[in-house]
């Protein structure tokens, strides 16, 4: 029996956000990585929270790239990551599916704040 699948068009992500986890002893190594990112990939480089924020559990810095940036983002991410935590996420428009099912690791998993987080799972 075959098994009914539903598939997701793609059109729906909109772009991406990767979030740099970082703590105390790791933040300048973070900055590094994210204002690098900027420079070399004309990314979007949000504020050094030195404090958890909405549903990240850590100290972190986001990169907003456009989906045509994907690729070539996140093997640059890969090779210099140096083992920092980032989670990679698309923008749906569906926040809790974004942070959670749609959602990819490059490290360690990290438990999300998932009631900071305002759309409801269908």
């Amino acid at each position: 029996m075959a098994i009914a699948m539903e598939f997701q068009d793609i059109s729906s992500v909109k772009g991406y956000h990767a979030h740099v986890y970082f703590d105390e002893l790791t933040v300048e190594q973070a900055q590094a990585l994210c204002e690098e990112a900027g420079k070399q990939f004309s990314v979007t480089v949000g504020r050094v929270h030195r404090k958890p924020v909405g549903p990240h559990p850590c100290w972190s810095c986001q990169l907003a790239f456009k989906r045509d940036q994907y690729t070539d983002l996140l093997t640059w991410l890969a090779l210099n990551r140096n083992g920092l935590t980032i989670l990679i996420h698309p923008l749906t428009g569906n926040d809790l599916l974004d942070h959670t099912d749609y959602a990819s690791w490059m490290g360690e998993p990290q438990a999300l704040k998932l009631d900071a987080l305002k759309t409801i799972r269908n």
